[in-house]
């Protein structure tokens, strides 16, 4: 089992940035990724991090402006979000799977409680 807990959410105005940041019990190899979920909207990923490379990917709809990064030493996982928009509003999670590197919630293991960001315009 694996206990994630996310921290850094908030409210900021249009353009602004925010830095979430996932503690993980322990750390399971595999990806970590991010996901969010607006109201009424399906969980949707946004970005993943391969623990051993480092490798990472993106979802279009924040590629470019938001940066995944991990800190293995502290079981630690980050997603810096800049140029933060009214849609980038919603619940952030954290998750860990030790097989899947996709963005897409069914495949993942272990979830966090999550941190919800919102963006006013």
């Amino acid at each position: 089992q694996v206990e994630l807990v996310e921290s850094g959410g908030g409210s900021v105005q249009a353009g602004g940035s925010l830095r979430l940041s996932c503690a993980a019990s322990r750390s399971i190899g595999g990806c970590m990724a991010w996901f969010r979920q607006a109201p009424g909207k399906g969980r949707e990923g946004i970005a993943v991090i391969y623990h051993g490379s480092g490798d990472t990917n993106y979802a279009g709809s924040v590629k470019g402006r938001f940066t995944i990064s991990q800190d293995n030493a502290k079981n630690m996982l980050y997603l810096q979000m800049n140029s933060l928009k009214p849609e980038d509003t919603a619940m952030y999670y954290c998750a860990a799977d030790r097989g899947s590197c996709l963005l897409l919630s069914t495949t993942y293991s272990f979830w966090g409680q999550g941190t919800q960001v919102t963006v006013s315009s």
